[in-house]
């Protein structure tokens, strides 16, 4: 009996060890400040305190110290983070170094960040995973400017706890007064940041006060030592409700005709086998079937692993698609508010088109307009929003975007994960900025789609066609409208679903709350785009016929057309020929003052690049442009024979 226990005792204790590991909490957090506060050589300090430093280690940090250290005949602890040969030659953080480290109570993820401003970036990319941070100050210098902006970074990224570790108070006596002035200084700047605890320390990261224990220096600091705190402060993280699951699919797998899964990390929640799903753009619904890893399948699977996903039916899902459960859908929207920080020299301006990647999907978004810049300089008036025109680098603003397409997101107060983005330049793919989406700028965001039973492609095939939206547009007086009337007249004899759309007809109805400014211009061709995909997914060929002088408007037109075919006619006739005729009248009013903002007068064309059919109005009939547009629909294929097409009816 003695000879078993004697070898059961081991693998008790092992399996015992192993137990209380996989259940220790975790902790996420980052050093911050400006430039040469002591953030290195603070996370250096303590690793080496906690014992988490294997001898070579220590023998090659001592080399190292020698070689390349600051601190003297002193070891350099910010040598074993500052690991780029450049940090260690300017004796400076660039990149985010990112240490593992545990003690009994608690296992740590720490990134260690840059104070200079031109690395900006590379605070954000460590703040936007950490649930607490450390901003050290340095006692001989007080609050800076990069003191301030980190701390507001922090904050907009969600950060909700804050050690506030007074460093180098070796340098100055430790003066209990000046610390307590710096606390009581930054308390009073941070009382709009929403922070739920801040804790000061008084702390040397060098000679390690109130690192790993209270330092016997300052008897009249009472608090707990910085390893101390850290290994007991409650997350928000811990203690929140498990977000709603988010899955954003990366590829549909595909491995043989008997298998079809979604294949993605997980972004948030959980999700088990039987669980109802839904897609959140379309409102396609199902349930998981099997939920299948690289180490065989699970019967549950949570955030951060990544997994297929198979469904109980065969489903329309594609990359970029988000799964979630039916009664916490996020939103969608292609129109968002949203707060940026912005990277780069080059400044940011309302009108510019980038490339939005998100978790989700990636889309191309124009910025509408920039609503205010946040002003963290300005120590008199903390966080104003101030109007401004532009973004320069390392300001932090809000924007309104105008999506290419509708995303799936959540606000990212409500989900880190799927709130968060990258801009992306369309030509250099260099990243821009970072941003945090605030709202959709839709007014019914919490609406979401219904799916429908009947498709659109069962409802084309009941009207024996391919549904196609003809674009007719050019100036006023071109004959765009005339010759749309000709072209569904054919169309209609011979035996197609058509429908028009005509700008003029529209303004007595449908848009007849609109005027002409420009903001009403753009919401008229929306509606009309709208309007056009709904009768697409009917099934009809819709002919638009309306000015639509600006080609962002009419790529949206293309963009809403989605898969089904969109043909560009501009009807090109000179300005001069469409004034001579003039049939409303509108060209002599226009010219006479009447009317403001006349296209073509005083209002711009912007002429299409590569329209799909470009048609002279000056120089032929408004039958023969017709025979033009009919012989082209007949090459796509639009206006075919059904005998061909293998109908019957």
């Amino acid at each position: 009996m003695t000879e078993t226990l004697t070898r059961e005792q081991p693998d008790t204790i092992i399996a015992d060890y192993l137990e209380a590991q996989e259940h220790k909490s975790h902790l996420r957090f980052l050093t911050c400040g400006s430039v040469d506060d002591g953030k290195s050589t603070l996370i250096g300090r303590l690793l080496y305190d906690a014992k988490t430093l294997f001898e070579d280690q220590i023998s090659q940090l001592h080399q190292d110290s020698r070689n390349h250290g600051t601190a003297g005949e002193d070891i350099d602890f910010a040598l074993l983070v500052d690991g780029l040969e450049a940090e260690r030659e300017q004796g400076i953080t660039i990149d985010v170094a990112y240490r593992f480290f545990a003690t009994p109570k608690r296992r740590f993820i720490v990134a260690d960040t840059p104070g200079h401003l031109q690395y900006t970036r590379n605070m954000v990319t460590g703040a936007s995973t950490a649930d607490l941070a450390i901003v050290l100050v340095d006692a001989r210098k007080g609050l800076l400017e990069q003191t301030r902006r980190h701390s507001f970074i922090a904050s907009l990224l969600g950060i909700r706890h804050i050690v506030l570790a007074v460093n180098k108070i070796d340098l100055i006596g430790y003066d209990e007064a000046v610390f307590n002035q710096i606390v009581q200084d930054y308390q009073a700047f941070a009382r709009e940041l929403g922070f739920t605890t801040i804790q000061a320390l008084p702390v040397s990261a060098r000679f390690g006060d109130n690192i790993r224990s209270s330092s016997e220096k300052m008897p009249w600091y009472q608090g707990p030592a910085l390893l101390e705190w850290l290994e007991t402060v409650a997350t928000d993280s811990a203690d929140a409700a498990e977000p709603d699951f988010r899955f954003p699919v990366q590829y549909v797998s595909r491995p043989h005709a008997d298998f079809r899964g979604f294949a993605g990390t997980i972004a948030s929640g959980r999700i088990s086998v039987g669980d109802e799903i839904t897609v959140a753009r379309s409102g396609v619904s199902s349930a998981i079937r099997y939920i299948v890893t690289a180490d065989g399948e699970l019967e549950t699977a949570q955030a951060g692993q990544a997994v297929t996903l198979v469904l109980e039916d065969e489903r329309d899902i594609s990359r970029g698609d988000m799964l979630a459960h039916p009664q916490s859908r996020p939103q969608v929207s292609d129109r968002l508010a949203a707060k940026l920080v912005w990277f780069t020299q080059e400044p940011l301006r309302a009108g510019r088109q980038y490339w939005l990647r998100s978790q989700t999907d990636q889309v191309s978004v124009t910025v509408n307009t920039l609503n205010y810049r946040i002003d963290i300089e300005n120590t008199q008036k903390q966080f104003a929003q101030e109007p401004a025109d532009q973004l320069q680098m390392n300001e932090i603003g809000q924007v309104a975007f105008q999506l290419s397409a509708p995303l799936a997101f959540d606000p990212y107060g409500q989900n880190r994960a799927t709130g968060s983005f990258i801009l992306i330049d369309r030509l250099t793919n260099a990243t821009v900025a970072a941003g945090l989406i605030d709202h959709s700028l839709r007014k019914a965001s919490h609406i979401h789609v219904q799916a429908a039973k009947v498709t659109p492609a069962e409802r084309a095939e009941q009207k024996y066609q391919k549904p196609a939206l003809l674009w007719f547009t050019g100036l006023s007086g071109s004959g765009k409208s005339v010759l749309a009337t000709v072209l569904e007249q054919r169309l209609h004899l011979a035996a197609k679903h058509t429908f028009i759309l005509d700008g003029d007809n529209l303004r007595h109805g449908l848009n007849s709350d609109l005027g002409f400014s420009a903001e009403e211009r753009s919401e008229n061709i929306r509606r009309v785009a709208e309007t056009s995909r709904l009768m697409l997914d009917a099934g009809l060929i819709v002919l638009v016929s309306v000015i639509a002088p600006l080609a962002q408007d009419r790529a949206l037109g293309r963009h809403l057309a989605g898969d089904h075919d969109f043909i560009e006619v501009f009807v090109d006739t000179p300005l001069e020929v469409c004034e001579a005729r003039d049939v409303k009248g509108l060209y002599a009013k226009a010219r006479a003052g009447e009317i403001r903002d006349f296209t073509g007068i005083d209002a711009p064309y912007e002429r299409p690049v590569a329209p799909e059919l470009h048609l002279r109005g000056a120089t032929a009939s408004v039958d023969d442009l017709a025979d033009q547009i009919e012989h082209y629909l007949n090459q796509r294929g639009l206006i075919y024979s059904l005998v061909d097409e293998g109908w019957s009816i």
